[in-house]
């Protein structure tokens, strides 16, 4: 009997806590998935780890955020403790976890707000930000803990700005697709990146996207007053629908 508990423990700690977007939500009737790549960034996205149904979406202070009536699942990904990880900074987050995990070191590389080049390798080979140029000041690391305090560096000095201007333009928006990412950049500005897309018959587009906010909270799985599948051919009722058009539409 100990056993069968254990057992189902296990089965409900996989598919409640660690579900994707693929697995817990399903598209909408006559929509069917698009199946990113194996292995490349909108594949990693469907399939990152959700926290359990029903779990708010809460600021870096622990506070219930202001966007949580929006929730659709939020992302088991750490906020930090300090006002940082914001909408910009969450696009990034993501893409520096999965460019990490698959040990992509070379291409972990954001510019700061300034123009400067602020790659990966440097920081992991020592090298600190000093006046816009990089300055030997400690051992080579490449562990996990280094990768986020490389990370929290481009958080204090990249914003929507530099991150708009890193990415390029989609100029087909019917191929959009999951790791594209919605932004204007600007104070404020704002961002969202498309964590899942299905299509149906006749080639219309329906989408998932994904947000943090300010002040810095949860990565969040977003919906509307439809549900959590987004359109171009509807302004969304959400903080920044208007951004959901293909003018705002880029890709890493």
């Amino acid at each position: 009997m100990k056993n069968l508990i254990a057992i189902v423990l296990i089965l409900t700690s996989v598919f409640t806590f660690n579900a994707g977007v693929t697995d817990r939500f399903k598209t909408n009737s006559s929509f069917k998935r698009v199946q990113p790549a194996a292995g490349s960034f909108g594949a990693w996205l469907q399939n990152l780890p959700l926290k359990p149904a029903g779990t708010h979406a809460v600021t870096y202070q622990g506070s219930i955020a202001r966007t949580d009536m929006y929730t659709a699942a939020v992302i088991d990904m750490s906020i930090g403790k300090q006002d940082l990880q914001q909408c910009a900074d969450a696009v990034i987050r993501l893409r520096g976890e999965y460019l990490y995990q698959q040990k992509k070191y070379s291409d972990i590389s954001f510019n700061f707000t300034s123009g400067f080049k602020c790659d990966y390798i440097h920081f992991a080979d020592g090298y600190r930000y000093s006046n816009e140029k990089w300055v030997k000041k400690a051992a080579k690391d490449y562990s996990y803990a280094g990768f986020m305090k490389y990370m929290t560096l481009v958080f204090s000095y990249a914003g929507t700005l530099s991150l708009q201007q890193e990415l390029k333009p989609v100029t087909n928006a019917a191929d959009i697709k999951a790791g594209d990412v919605f932004i204007k950049g600007g104070s404020p500005g704002h961002c969202f990146i498309v964590m899942d897309v299905a299509t149906n018959a006749s080639g219309k587009k329906q989408f998932m996207l994904a947000q943090s906010f300010m002040p810095a909270q949860s990565i969040q799985v977003l919906r509307d007053d439809d549900g959590p599948w987004f359109s171009l051919d509807r302004v969304a009722a959400i903080p920044y629908g208007e951004l959901i058009n293909k003018t705002y539409l880029k890709r890493f």
